[in-house]
């Protein structure tokens, strides 16, 4: 009997010896991997100029470009997100990264095939690889989760922020980057060093990236049972595992009706977001008539203000309640597209566009801030469809204004924001129903127990 004793621990020892990474390792490599697929946000904002000469692009064909990649980006984060629950991250993130990539390969080689631009029968090939290089968008959920399974709760806030704050910079920073790389190398050399970033960022990750204990015990070989895993991995300071389906919670939460509200005003704010973040650089060039590089760095400094802006946005959400701030963010996101729609002088439009940003920013935070509220046993479920349907305004967005510039030539660029205009007006509406309407909060000795369940289920799915 103690031989088979000593020969059952001997096995175990060798299994925990085969444990493999750290937490901080595995934040390192999902951050770049978010890096790597968050670029794509950006990717016909700058150059969408050159595309649309040598292609004879309308207005709204052109908006339609530039929101193309954000939508299977959004609406892959709901699918890659779930699978993440019984997977781990490695292998939809890096399913996402190869799709990215190939996305990238595809749009090489029309551009190295025509270095000036292809022709515009080329424009749907041009569509498709911008939807597969948009995937990358998804790797956000995706990452977050595999993020989150590796932190004690204590922890998960500290990390989940530099997650979450770095990937929000992205789209702003590659805005900036791009049109000067296209300004020294041209289309051909900026599309190649692009892809070679991707595939650099791909490797790199396949490499040294690994999913938490728990699934590298029950997934990724060893074969364990679940209860084995999990116990384990507690062992090595794992404190959050899988819990079931999300599909069943995203049904849940699909048949309460706040959900839908939320998602609309994550539509306007954090879809916004993505969308002023591909339309700027057309915005200013073509409205104020800046180069590639001045509109790029221009378009930055909305895109950072708006990820920064989110820091705040979730501690005056805690300290007023996500309904207030929500009021607050939405008044200045109002104030904001009225500058933008009557601005004629560069310091008017930068005044609305800050203003925006800093509405949108502190928006995105208070909705997050709502989801465990309203939807206490669904989280998981409920922060998908926000997240995943409200990002989807990244590529609705675009489209519309591009149709304002199409009918009303230079003038659409200022009257298009009537959009945010009225959506804003929508949003505000929401909220104010929603303070009305809301459920009191939980006492202060249930608190850190929704924010457990919050901490655990959330960030597989933001």
């Amino acid at each position: 009997m103690s031989a088979r004793v000593s020969k059952q621990e001997g096995e175990m020892a060798f299994i925990e010896l085969a444990l493999k990474g750290s937490p901080r390792q595995a934040l390192f490599f999902a951050t770049l991997a978010i890096f790597s697929g968050m670029a794509s946000v950006s990717l016909f904002g700058p150059t969408v100029k050159l595309l649309r000469e040598s292609m004879g692009l309308t207005p709204l064909q052109a908006g339609l470009l530039v929101a193309i990649p954000t939508l299977s980006g959004s609406l892959g984060r709901i699918p890659f997100g779930a699978w993440v629950e019984t997977a781990g991250g490695k292998k939809p993130i890096l399913c996402l990264l190869s799709t990215t990539t190939l996305g990238m390969a595809g749009l090489l080689a029309l551009v190295a095939t025509y270095p000036e631009g292809p022709p515009s029968s080329y424009y749907p090939a041009v569509l498709f690889f911008g939807l597969l290089a948009g995937f990358g968008v998804a790797t956000f959920s995706a990452g977050a989760g595999q993020v989150s399974y590796w932190f004690p709760r204590a922890k998960q806030g500290a990390a989940l922020g530099i997650y979450g704050g770095l990937s929000n910079l992205a789209p702003g920073l590659f805005a900036a980057l791009i049109p000067l790389a296209v300004g020294e190398w041209g289309l051909t050399g900026a599309y190649a060093a692009w892809l070679l970033f991707s595939v650099v960022g791909m490797v790199a990750y396949g490499v040294g990236a690994k999913d938490a204990y728990f699934f590298q015990l029950w997934r990724e070989g060893q074969g364990l049972p679940r209860w084995e895993a999990e116990r384990i991995a507690r062992r090595y300071g794992q404190e959050l595992f899988p819990a079931g389906s999300v599909w069943g919670s995203s049904a849940q939460a699909a048949r309460n009706r706040k959900t839908w509200l939320l998602v609309a005003l994550y539509f306007v704010s954090f879809g916004g977001f993505l969308a002023l973040t591909a339309w700027f650089p057309t915005y200013w060039g073509d409205m104020f008539g800046f180069g590639l590089a001045m509109a790029g760095t221009l378009t930055m400094i909305y895109s950072v203000l708006t990820a920064l802006a989110r820091v705040p946005g979730g501690i005056l959400s805690d300290k007023v309640g996500g309904e207030l701030a929500l009021i607050v963010a939405f008044s200045a996101t109002f104030l904001g597209s009225v500058a933008m729609i009557f601005a004629r002088d560069i310091p008017w439009a930068l005044a609305g566009a800050v203003m925006m940003a800093l509405g949108m920013g502190v928006a995105n935070a208070g909705v997050f801030k709502l989801v465990p509220k309203y939807l206490p046993q669904a989280v998981g479920g409920g922060a998908g469809l926000v997240g995943g349907l409200g990002a989807f305004g990244g590529f609705a967005i675009p489209p519309v204004m591009g149709f304002f510039v199409q009918q009303y030539g230079q003038q659409g660029y200022s009257s298009g924001f009537i959009v945010f205009f009225l959506l804003s007006l929508l949003c505000l509406s929401i909220s104010w129903w929603l303070l009305l309407t809301a459920p009191k909060e939980p006492s202060e000795g249930n608190r850190s127990g929704l924010g457990g369940l919050t901490s655990a289920v959330l960030p597989a799915v933001i």
